[in-house]
């Protein structure tokens, strides 16, 4: 898949900042948490990360035929969820190839790709976490789980980082392959978190994203997930998946540094308010699905001190060090700049 080239700037100023206003909109409803660490991009960067956002968010509301991340009770849609996945895959690459759709989300996708030459290969990986969802992808190891990981949430990670202009000041080799590990590893870390909070919901929805294994370890199937006399089971998963969150949230701190420090900060930012609700979920222990873990706005205030101050001490470390031994490997891409081992 060939990149796109930069500089191909699909929508003007104002049609531009339309897009980047419905999708600020989009986000104030669907992500508290991304919007408020949102607030520290640079304006152009903001609106550019906002529109990434309003296309990952509107394609997961389709697939799961939903309104911004939450089931209706009723059928939105009499299509089945490959068909969807389908559409949606049409009109974002409609939208890619230069197709004005008239529709804000795929006209956002295709101005940011454009505008900061993502390959298209990132936006197609992102989609194939929505296949995994509506093929009912089994997740037998924990490996399993992070494949599907990278590809709601690890993928959007490299594409943000792409957006902040990691690969594109002329960087290339080992330490852009290892920027973009690190902006991998926030979103691997994030959708832990993620698969954490919703265990229960997610199950009674049909859904279940542990490991097979650690289910068969706690005696558990994944229909039973939700019940609640299974809570302690549960907690011990939340608390597993919350533990492993832990070295991807701190080798993603390590990558502060390759960003422009307001991306710096709004990425420290996000961090630290997701870290806190895996912090929420050990806390409660088997109580922490009776009401929706989350961070209050104080503590979004405290986290964006934090953040600075993250920020600030980043600037300082001339070397980060390599990535710890261990965590799973995102596939690498030549389309990024990156080196690509040939295949025997």
């Amino acid at each position: 898949m060939e990149a796109p080239i930069a500089g191909s700037i699909v929508f003007g100023a104002h049609e531009r900042a339309q897009l980047a206003a419905e999708a600020e909109a989009t986000i104030a409803k669907g992500s508290k948490s991304f919007a408020a660490a949102a607030r520290l991009f640079a304006p152009d960067l903001r609106a550019s990360a906002m529109m990434l956002y309003a296309w990952c968010r509107h394609c997961d509301d389709v697939v799961d035929d939903q309104i911004l991340g939450h089931r209706q009770g009723v059928r939105l849609s009499a299509s089945s969820g490959q068909e969807r996945l389908a559409e949606l895959e049409a009109r974002t690459l409609a939208a890619i190839d230069g197709v004005r759709t008239g529709e804000a989300p795929f006209d956002a996708i295709g101005d940011v790709v454009h505008r900061h030459a993502l390959p298209t290969g990132l936006v197609l990986a992102h989609l194939e976490g929505f296949r995994m969802d509506v093929g009912g992808r089994d997740y037998e190891t924990i490996d399993d789980t992070l494949d599907y990981c990278y590809a709601v949430a690890g993928v959007v990670g490299v594409m943000m980082a792409r957006v902040m202009g990691v690969g594109t000041e002329g960087r290339r080799g080992a330490d852009l392959t290892l920027t973009l590990d690190r902006a991998c590893d926030l979103g691997l870390a994030f959708q832990l978190t993620n698969i954490a909070r919703d265990l229960v919901d997610d199950s009674a929805a049909g859904r279940v994203y542990v490991p097979g294994e650690w289910l068969r370890e706690e005696g558990l199937s994944g229909s039973e997930i939700h019940l609640p006399k299974k809570r302690e089971a549960v907690a011990r998963i939340g608390q597993r998946l919350v533990d492993l969150a832990e070295p991807y949230y701190a080798s993603a701190s390590q990558g502060l540094a390759a960003l422009p420090p307001r991306a710096a900060w709004a990425v420290a930012t996000a961090a630290g308010v997701y870290r806190d609700i895996g912090m929420v979920i050990r806390r409660r222990g088997a109580a922490a699905w009776d009401s929706r873990a989350s961070t209050s706005g104080a503590a979004k205030i405290l986290h964006a001190g934090r953040g600075a101050g993250n920020t600030a001490m980043s600037r300082l470390r001339r070397n980060p060090g390599d990535r710890p031994q261990g965590l799973w490997t995102r596939p690498r891409m030549a389309e990024l700049g990156e080196r690509v081992e040939a295949e025997d």
